[in-house]
């Protein structure tokens, strides 16, 4: 069986791990952790794990984590999801949602990197000068 965490959930999950990194508290976390899954996601996981209850599951996973960062955790997951038959797959399962990539370092920096590919339009002045001398009007 295949579960599929889209980019939302993982929006989601991203902004529970650094609460509970912060708070050093992973209550909320696992009670994020659990709402992720749909109900029927739920149903099967509680079908496949050994304590039949999604929450144990959860605060099973939650226990090894070190409270790092969110990679070990997603690691963490699939692990334990993989010992009961159950494929943790990130995006949608019709493709169209494009997995995005989980990084839980800080992107501020790259802000910056997008104005660097920016046409500083120094070169349309040489279009004004072109029209002001007459420029296509001769043709």
């Amino acid at each position: 069986m295949e579960i599929y965490l889209d980019n939302r959930a993982l929006r989601q999950i991203r902004l529970s791990v650094s609460d509970a990194i912060e708070e050093g508290d992973t209550e909320n976390l696992r009670d994020d952790l659990v709402r992720v899954f749909s109900t029927e996601d739920t149903e099967e996981i509680e079908r496949r794990v050994d304590s039949g209850d999604i929450y144990d599951f959860i605060s099973e996973v939650l226990e090894e984590w070190s409270m790092e960062d969110l990679d070990e955790l997603l690691e963490l997951l699939e692990a334990h999801l993989t010992d009961a038959d159950i494929e943790l797959k990130f995006g949608s399962p019709d493709g169209e949602d494009e997995p995005e990539e989980v990084d839980d370092t800080d992107d501020a920096d790259d802000a910056d990197d997008d104005t660097d590919d920016l046409d500083d339009d120094a070169d349309d002045d040489t279009d004004d000068d072109f029209e002001e001398a007459g420029g296509d009007d001769d043709f």
